[in-house]
């Protein structure tokens, strides 16, 4: 990992300049200067990285990969922006919405700006990960789920081991 990522891929494999990912792969550009541009992957399996240069580096996800790219922006005067999405990569040939920094594009799961709320979704994340679940595995709709409500200014339902376990069994059925 480039120095000033916080790191949170450890199973990452490291590719040289100039390699590309395979096409199918969904990409990430991920910059990172301290307290002003902080873009980066809360969860997720990357199945690569390539780094840029110290500050910037591209992840690149398989399709049907979930994972969070949370951006944040500050300038002299504070916060400019922050926004976490929860995304799924997904396969050529299928419809995707396009994000800054995410290419070709993703399905969008989940989307919320303002930092109160993204620490909301951040709270739910940490959450999850106490039950012994990876957020990258939940399920898809449960990401929706908590869209809604926290659009409508409710608190989402809590993940359950319960829920989890009816996830795995339905995508066993229904891949």
């Amino acid at each position: 990992m480039s120095a000033g990522f916080p790191d949170r891929q450890s199973d990452v494999i490291s590719v040289g300049r100039g390699i590309e990912p395979p096409d199918e792969f969904t990409c990430v550009e991920l910059t990172w200067v301290e307290g002003k541009i902080e873009y980066w992957i809360r969860f997720g399996h990357a199945a690569g990285t390539q780094v840029i240069d110290h500050n910037r580096r591209i992840v690149f996800f398989p399709p049907n990969t979930v994972f969070a790219f949370i951006r944040w922006a500050a300038n002299d005067y504070g916060t400019v922006t922050s926004r976490i999405d929860i995304l799924r990569a997904v396969a050529p040939g299928a419809a995707y919405q396009t994000l800054p920094s995410v290419r070709s594009g993703a399905e969008i799961l989940l989307k919320i700006h303002g930092w109160p709320k993204v620490e909301e979704v951040l709270l739910h994340v940490d959450r999850i990960e106490a039950i012994g679940i990876d957020p990258a595995e939940t399920d898809p709709d449960h990401w929706r789920h908590v869209a809604h409500w926290m659009r409508a200014g409710e608190a989402p339902r809590a993940y359950t081991t319960a829920r989890h376990r009816a996830w795995l069994r339905r995508r066993e059925i229904v891949p």
